[in-house]
């Protein structure tokens, strides 16, 4: 990976990726760094620290390997910064590229169109679990709540994205 930093503090545009250190976020991030060739821009990847009530204990994985309590956003940190160490061997697209991240506690939906606006974000890249059905109609879908409330483009990777020969 390129140049990196804790915080994007710079004035320049950005591609914004919210991730989830899922499949899906590895799969954006790779689309991700293709358009911000392509743009000329760097990435900024962000972490919304958020233990929804639908899956409680998202970051206890990080507490256990620490063998000790950690807040929600140290432990949010901690499995962000293990994502960073593991995302440029797995995505060699990120070569060259200068890519930033952010770790933010509060709303998702809200917080990326926060970020997005304050980092001048050129485009919005996001991975999906691609529900339908009842499942989308109870839990809803932050990808959606994005793509209807962002004022930049939104794109949305369904699945992660296959490096190609």
């Amino acid at each position: 990976m390129g140049k990196k930093s804790r915080a994007a503090k710079s004035k320049k545009e950005c591609v914004l990726v919210p991730v989830d250190f899922s499949e899906r976020s590895r799969g954006a991030v790779r689309w991700a760094a293709a358009a911000a060739r392509c743009f000329d821009l760097p990435l900024l990847l962000l972490h919304v620290a958020h233990d929804p009530g639908a899956a409680p204990g998202y970051y206890t994985k990080a507490k256990k390997r620490r063998r000790h309590l950690l807040g929600l956003e140290a432990a949010a940190r901690l499995m962000l910064d293990e994502f960073l160490a593991e995302i440029p061997k797995e995505i060699p697209e990120l070569e060259g590229l200068e890519v930033n991240d952010l770790l933010i506690v509060g709303l998702p939906v809200s917080r990326i169109l926060e970020v997005a606006e304050r980092h001048r974000a050129r485009l919005i890249v996001m991975g999906s679990q691609g529900r339908t059905g009842l499942p989308h109609l109870m839990l809803g879908s932050k990808a959606e709540r994005v793509v209807q409330l962002a004022k930049i483009p939104v794109t949305i990777v369904k699945e992660p994205v296959e490096r190609q020969s």
